[in-house]
This record gives structure tokens, C-alpha cells and sequence, in this order.
């Protein structure tokens, strides 16, 4: 149980952190990390700090591996945070659930992967060229650190290509994200007040719609397809 937890963070030799020296180890990593994000996962169930008798949060390295991890997730996964507390909870329960992106959600909660260039065509089974174009689609980022979901886009690509479907047949596709997360941009301008809380459950409600429009596109497509089996 969450109290539990909590009350187990506080003994033993674990050091505790405040709010302000967890900022500092993870805002180099996660400069959208306020004060006001850190209350917000507390509010989504997604990390239990222990409290003093002031009523000051109190952050054992449990807590701060725990945050690194629902940041991870949201920012390589693109995955909104009740999908994260849906799989931190079938962890916590001794469970190993499939993550999509992922080989499974214990081995990324062991760190989230980060890959240098030469590593991430190695991974994928790509070439450089392959990488080259794909960053010339747009379809992946100009970076020389990529996470798990770059290592999927690269995989499916080189699959493509080996049927000639090359990187650069697939500008649309950013064309068409672009519009979609346009249209999701506009659909939760209201709920996106100066509060990094509100901010945060705006952006999370994003990915939610935009697992919608995945779903939704991915049937267009079935359809579309469907017209080589007449």
C-alpha cells in the first residue's frame, strides 16, 4: 500500500531528499520538472514521498529512480501517466507486464536505454544511410542520443525499405502528425492554464487523445488495405 511504501522509504539508512535537491538531480535530464510536476505524480499515484511532522516532502532514491522512470516513459514512450501507474502497480505486485516499446516493464524500469548514434543503427539493424534519411523525413529527431521508441522507428523503416518503401516516401506521414497534434493542441487549449499541474494533466490528456487518433488511423488504413483481398 501507498503508506506502506512510504513509511518504508523513511527508515533505514536511505537519505532523504527534499523537493529542491530532487529537482537538482533530475532537471538536467528533465528541465520540464517543477515543483508543482513533482506534486502532480504524488496526486497521480505515481510516487509516495514520505512526509515530516512539518508536513515537508520527503524523497528516498527509491523515489527518485521511481520518478526518472514515469519521465522516461512519458518522454521515450510517449505514454500517459494512468498507463505508466497501471504498469508500476502490476510491478509493484510482483507482475512483469509486456510494455509496448519495450521488451518488458521490469527490464525498463532497470533504466531506460540510451543509444548513441552507432548504437541505435546497430540495434535496429540499420545503416547510416537509413538513419540520414529517416532524420531528413523528419521522422526521427537530429540527436545524437535516441531512446527505445527511435530504435523501433528505425527497425520498421529498415523493414520497409527491404520491400522499397523508402524513408523518403514517408514525409507525409510527419505532414499528417503535425495536423493531428494541431487538432489535439486546440482540444486542450482550455485546460492548459500557468499552473505547471494543469500543464502537466493537459499534456497527459494529449497522449490520451493521441492514442485515439492512433487507433483511429490505424483502422483507415486496415480499410484502405482491405480493397487487396477483393
Amino acid at each position: 500500500m501507498p503508506g506502506t511504501a512510504a513509511s518504508t522509504h523513511a527508515s533505514g539508512q536511505d537519505q532523504l531528499l527534499g523537493i529542491g535537491q530532487v529537482l537538482a538531480l533530475l532537471q538536467p535530464e528533465f528541465p520540464e520538472l517543477t515543483p508543482s510536476k513533482l506534486r502532480f505524480l504524488e496526486e497521480q499515484r505515481l510516487v509516495f514521498p514520505a512526509r515530516t511532522a512539518a508536513g515537508y516532502r520527503k524523497f528516498s532514491s527509491a523515489d527518485v529512480d521511481r520518478i526518472t522512470v514515469v519521465l522516461s516513459m512519458q518522454r521515450d514512450q510517449y505514454l500517459p501517466l494512468k498507463v505508466i501507474r497501471t504498469h508500476l502497480e502490476a510491478i509493484d505486485n510482483g507482475e512483469t507486464p509486456a510494455l509496448p516499446g519495450a521488451a518488458n516493464a521490469a527490464s525498463f524500469l532497470a533504466g531506460a536505454r540510451r543509444y548513441r548514434r552507432d548504437e541505435l543503427i546497430e540495434a535496429a539493424g540499420a545503416t547510416r544511410s537509413l538513419l540520414d534519411e529517416a532524420v531528413s523525413a523528419s521522422l526521427l529527431p537530429a540527436s545524437e542520443h535516441y531512446g527505445d521508441d527511435a530504435v523501433a522507428v528505425l527497425r520498421s523503416l529498415a523493414v520497409l525499405r527491404s520491400v522499397g518503401i523508402e524513408a523518403r516516401h514517408l514525409r507525409g506521414l510527419r505532414a499528417a502528425a503535425e495536423r493531428e497534434a494541431a487538432l489535439v493542441e486546440r482540444a486542450i487549449a482550455p485546460s492548459r492554464r500557468s499552473d505547471a499541474a494543469d500543464k502537466a494533466r493537459a499534456a497527459d490528456r494529449a497522449l490520451e487523445l493521441a492514442e485515439h487518433l492512433e487507433t483511429v488511423h490505424a483502422s483507415a488504413v486496415r480499410s484502405a488495405l482491405a480493397r487487396l483481398a477483393r
